[in-house]
């Protein structure tokens, strides 16, 4: 019995906090904030970034190791509608990322020492999408929405035009990078200005990997695409 009346009362908090959060009338901060036909902020983040391989033939995976890197940008928005805007975010982008090989590539070749499985790829992305922002109707001072879209980026670290290559520990992708993002987030409505977090997750269309001189590279040569994936977290402020 006490724990049937257990779960009839948080049944009933739940129900009263809900009719409170969704239904009850506040004071709505920056109530004419969206009616701008334009709009400008900045954001801040984090980012995670992998690779997508697919291979010629059938060896072990190459083991990426990621790490958390940094975002900072500005934002223009343009209202199209109540729940419809079109963005623009370029921002600068910050990362690094591991390949690990298997000594199986490696298999007939003499001399080969711990360095040789292993090439770190570092990412410097001037990165400029073009989003269409789609929200729900206002709830009191929050207003969840999904964002999706394309974009191009410029890898200032890529070494697309270093002549040299794996053979001297010189790993080279290419300097633009296309891709597909969608996400979704909450415009919060605070006293002074609109925050916005949100998470996204971006898709390479593009192959990235600039091939060694060898036809035969134990790096290069079981790879058909190399392509970036990854997940950014903003905060954004307007």
């Amino acid at each position: 019995m006490k724990r049937i009346l257990l779960v009839l009362s948080f049944l009933s908090l739940v129900q009263t906090a809900s009719a409170q959060l969704f239904s009850t009338e506040k004071v709505r901060n920056q109530e004419s904030f969206d009616k701008n036909f334009l709009s400008w902020g900045y954001f801040l983040g984090f980012n995670s970034y992998d690779f997508n391989f697919d291979y010629e033939q059938d060896q072990k995976d190459i083991l990426i190791d990621t790490s958390a890197g940094f975002n900072v940008g500005l934002i223009g928005n343009m209202r199209i509608n109540d729940y419809l805007d079109l963005r623009l975010e370029p921002g600068l982008y910050i990362t690094k990322r591991f390949l690990n090989y298997d000594p199986s590539y490696f298999a007939g070749i003499a001399d080969v020492n711990s360095s040789d499985l292993e090439r770190e790829v570092r990412s410097t992305y001037i990165h400029i999408p073009l989003l269409l922002k789609a929200s729900t109707k206002r709830l009191n001072n929050f207003k969840p929405f999904i964002v999706g879209g394309i974009s191009t980026a410029l890898n200032l670290s890529s070494n697309e035009e270093n002549p040299d290559d794996n053979s001297v520990g010189q790993f080279r992708t290419k300097k633009n990078v296309y891709f597909y993002e969608i996400g979704f987030g909450i415009d919060f409505y605070l006293y002074w200005f609109k925050f916005s977090p949100s998470i996204r997750g971006v898709f390479g269309l593009n192959d990235e990997l600039i091939r060694d001189l060898d036809a035969n590279s134990p790096w290069t040569s079981n790879v058909t695409t190399m392509k970036t994936r990854g997940v950014f977290i903003n905060f954004t402020f307007q």
